[in-house]
């Protein structure tokens, strides 16, 4: 068994113009009717980084909003059909995102926190041939990586993000929450 292995956790965003090209609907479509097994992994039902995760086409290099949503709600299709390779869940203390990964390369797997707000899981699939290129990301990034990019809540503490990838399949981020200095309880209306 392979355990677990800790990722580091960027705290900045070292790379500012990432992303520039988006990944439109029909661009998507044609890209996986190539028929290519890992584009399929990688890109598939269920899978953090594809663009039909939450139903209808989103662009991955967006960021999405992903903690104001319910995720038995938005899951239970993918949860119903077996194809659920991903799940979120909050608790008192933290937030947590499980994640399966494309199995293309976890060693190139980074997670960063951008400017506090966004949490981004990105990686490379496929090697550049084309060395006129300066960064992958710029260009018709989804033929060389993929990406996930997640709206952070207010209350998260982003600086103790924490990532796990666990027997070399499965990625594992946790985000406390910070404490709050006065907690609020239900049903007090006084302010």
């Amino acid at each position: 068994m392979a355990g677990s292995r800790q990722i580091e956790v960027l705290l900045e965003d070292r790379t500012p113009h990432k992303w520039i090209m988006p990944l439109a609907e029909d661009g998507f479509q044609a890209f996986l009717s190539k028929g290519n097994q890992v584009i399929r992994k990688v890109y598939g039902d269920g899978s953090l980084f594809s663009p039909m995760l939450f139903g209808k086409f989103f662009d991955p290099s967006d960021a999405f909003p992903l903690w104001e949503f319910d995720a038995d709600v938005l899951l239970c299709n993918l949860r119903a059909s077996g194809h659920n390779q991903v799940d979120w869940a909050q608790t008192d203390k933290e937030y947590m995102l499980k994640a399966e990964l494309p199995g293309a390369g976890e060693e190139l797997v980074q997670v960063c926190v951008e400017k506090g707000k966004i949490l981004e899981i990105s990686g490379q699939w496929k090697q550049q041939t084309d060395s006129k290129m300066r960064d992958w990301r710029s260009n018709h990034w989804w033929e060389h990586g993929f990406v996930r990019r997640i709206e952070l809540p207010d209350n998260a503490d982003w600086k103790r993000t924490e990532a796990t990838i666990k027997n070399e399949t499965i990625l594992e981020i946790k985000i406390p929450m910070k404490a709050s200095a006065s907690p609020v309880r239900q049903g007090d209306d006084s302010e």
